[in-house]
């Protein structure tokens, strides 16, 4: 069960291709100048069944990719993690962005690093006002990585993304 502020479906803006969008309610970070601080709080949203999600994205044919978005997904690890290991298991893509930096994740609770374990792409870093850009390709601010999560997991450490979909090269 997870608690959403929203879904996209056929997003083309949350990763390369045509993905399913889920919007996790709650966030603890607070960016200044953050485009989803409706998902700030903790309270509201709409609970959802994991199944019901999953049957969502396996009935859209073109869906090849799922993004997880925020607020803060990895605020629900445990729900987020059953959610990825089905769609892992059915074959697609997940992305998740997060405030965290991937070295925080890796030192965070048992269910954060399980998280890690079931995302391909990881857009991490907090959104920073003073280095927002439309010129980097899915990421709000400059500072923010595009990480290889399998690859940084078997290095220990961050590892960007060499996907040329991904880095927005065609």
């Amino acid at each position: 069960m997870l608690k959403l502020s929203g879904i996209q479906q056929d997003s083309i803006v949350d990763g390369p291709g045509i993905r399913t969008t889920f919007f996790c309610q709650g966030c603890p970070h607070h960016c200044q100048g953050c485009h989803n601080p409706e998902t700030w709080p903790f309270e509201g949203g709409t609970e959802v069944p994991t199944d019901a999600l999953v049957e969502m994205v396996t009935s859209n044919p073109l869906c090849r990719g799922v993004t997880f978005s925020g607020g803060e997904p990895f605020a629900q690890a445990d729900g987020y993690l059953e959610l990825a290991k089905a769609l892992k298991e059915k074959g697609y893509e997940v992305a998740s962005y997060s405030g965290y930096t991937f070295e925080q994740l890796l030192n965070g609770t048992p269910a954060q690093r399980e998280l890690l374990r079931y995302i391909d792409v990881l857009i991490d870093g907090p959104f920073i006002l003073a280095e927002k850009s439309l010129e980097v390709p899915f990421r709000g601010s400059k500072n923010q990585r595009i990480l290889d999560v399998p690859k940084s997991l078997a290095a220990g450490a961050a590892v960007s993304v060499t996907a040329k979909r991904w880095l927005g090269e065609y």
